[in-house]
């Protein structure tokens, strides 16, 4: 399963004006309709991704500055409507706010926004200057209802607005965002119109020098951990498979496990955590209750009972191995063990068919001989005594 999480759209639809209305209640845009020429166009380059191998495609809406709730409009939802189903691919919805100088007091991530942002899968995040790259990293990609877990990064531009500080770069990763390499300026392909609008790309050789050089870093600074790879590409010329992209993320100096997970494992783990995102704080999802087949619980008393009772059939059955009745077996008398260590009973030692047992007789035999041996050689010593 492959990602590719920036399929830029435009919203060049055409949507009907909301009526003047006097109240305070927020006025509500009405969805962009698109025409038969840009649906087949939009999915003639998804069947081609779907084709190189992808099968998570995310459209990406790019809005400039902050969210605005008087002049916002949701492009994605009227998109995927009017786009032909296809089985095995899953499209999703991204928002993209690009922040500059302008984004520091506030770029609409706040909880009155919260309507507006919920009904997109992904949000990322385009930070042009040190002072937006720092609450992108630090505060927005805390788990809450708006976390941002993309943090794309300007690769073309002449040289990166702001610097790629080791505590920042690790925090982020750390709550769970994620770097965005697009690969779209490595090969000088055309890119998404609105971000030059923006003044945040460079296309030509400069735009591709400039790729390679910030790309380099930013492996560097993260180590290969917490990088998806994005396409980013306006021009269906300019479309990769995975396989290529995995070989030209080893030229940055990374590892071919780390590229692979570049465009596999990472994107994955990234839109399982964005789902989380509408839950509270991110931690906690519909909880549901989850019944064991055919298994209960025995309670502690009743195995006590259990195995006390095994215990007393084990010493009948090992009383009955003895004697099988034990109140006609007479009493008889107590052997000493020929160490006089230990009192047996002569009974114990037998067996089955009442004779006794071979070491026994062996052990009162051996005693017998060596009591006459002792008495001839006492009576010896008695005799040579009396001659002398």
């Amino acid at each position: 399963m492959h990602f590719d999480l920036n399929f830029p759209v435009t919203a060049s639809g055409s949507s009907s004006q909301p009526k003047k209305n006097k109240s305070k209640q927020p006025q509500q845009s009405s969805p962009v309709a698109f025409t038969p020429a840009q649906i087949k166009g939009i999915e003639a380059p998804s069947a081609n991704r779907m084709t190189v191998g992808y099968t998570v495609i995310a459209f990406n809406q790019t809005v400039n500055k902050k969210i605005d709730p008087k002049t916002h409009v949701n492009v994605l939802d009227g998109l995927l409507t009017q786009l032909r189903a296809r089985p095995g691919t899953v499209f999703l919805k991204r928002l993209t706010i690009v922040l500059d100088n302008d984004s520091e007091k506030g770029f609409g991530l706040t909880n009155a926004n919260t309507s507006l942002v919920e009904p997109y899968d992904v949000i990322s995040l385009l930070p042009t200057t040190s002072t937006t790259f720092s609450l992108a990293c630090l505060t927005h990609s805390l788990p809450s209802p708006l976390t941002a877990h993309i943090i794309a990064l300007p690769l073309t531009l002449p040289r990166l607005p702001f610097q790629l500080k080791h505590t920042l770069v690790r925090t982020a990763i750390k709550n769970g965002a994620v770097f965005e390499i697009n690969y779209a300026g490595a090969i000088g392909g055309e890119i998404e119109a609105s971000l030059s609008t923006f003044g945040v790309s460079d296309t030509g050789v400069s735009g591709k020098r400039n790729w390679w050089a910030a790309a380099r870093e930013v492996v560097r600074v993260t180590k290969g951990k917490g990088i998806v790879v994005s396409g980013g590409v306006a021009s269906e010329a300019d479309y990769r498979g995975p396989k290529d992209i995995t070989n030209l993320l080893t030229l940055l100096d990374l590892a071919q496990n780390l590229a692979h997970d570049a465009s596999v494992v990472v994107p994955k783990s990234l839109v399982l955590r964005s789902q989380a995102r509408k839950t509270y704080r991110a931690v906690l999802s519909e909880p549901r209750l989850v019944v064991p087949e055919a298994t209960q619980a025995t309670r502690p008393t009743q195995q006590i009972e259990d195995g006390q009772n095994l215990r007393d059939n084990a010493n009948v059955a090992q009383s009955s191995q003895i004697s099988p009745n034990p109140t006609l077996t007479p009493l008889q008398p107590a052997f000493r063990d020929p160490q006089g260590s230990k009192k047996r009973n002569c009974g114990d030692e037998s067996t089955m068919d009442g004779h006794p047992n071979k070491k026994i007789r062996e052990a009162a035999n051996s005693n017998t001989e060596g009591e006459l041996r002792r008495k001839k050689k006492k009576a010896g010593n008695r005799e040579k005594a009396g001659a002398v």
